[in-house]
């Protein structure tokens, strides 16, 4: 059974960091491009981060460019959203996400075929 499971979220503090995994079972993640993305209260669901299968190429949004670094280990079949000096806005459900296809090839969450449940990181004092 093809599945992603995200972990490592949880209640963090301002200023604070967080490492979110996502672990791959029943598929291998080195041939997939992996994307994170989040969705907070009462908002759209959005791209947060993108690595290619090749390594080469990460992408992100603006609003964590600088704190946030998105990484892979395909011996261990993961991928990693190292995220740091958090912000109460970064508050969401984080999701990733796996597909074939480019980082650049579209930013819909919908458009990745393989997708997790969710991990819920909260920013506050």
């Amino acid at each position: 059974q093809v599945q992603l499971v995200e972990s490592g979220g949880g209640l963090v503090q301002p200023g604070g960091s967080v490492r979110l995994s996502c672990a791959a079972s029943g598929f291998t993640l080195d041939a997939y491009t992996i994307a994170w993305f989040r969705q907070a209260p009462g908002k759209e669901r959005g791209w947060v981060s993108c690595i290619s299968s090749s390594l080469i190429n990460t992408y992100y949004t603006d609003s964590v460019k600088g704190r946030f670094t998105i990484s892979r280990d395909n011996a261990k079949n993961t991928v990693y959203l190292e995220m740091n000096s958090l912000k109460p806005e970064d508050t969401a459900v984080y999701y990733c996400a796996a597909t074939r296809r480019s980082c650049s090839s579209g930013r819909g969450y919908f458009e990745y075929p393989y997708r997790g449940q969710g991990t819920q990181v909260t920013v506050s004092s």
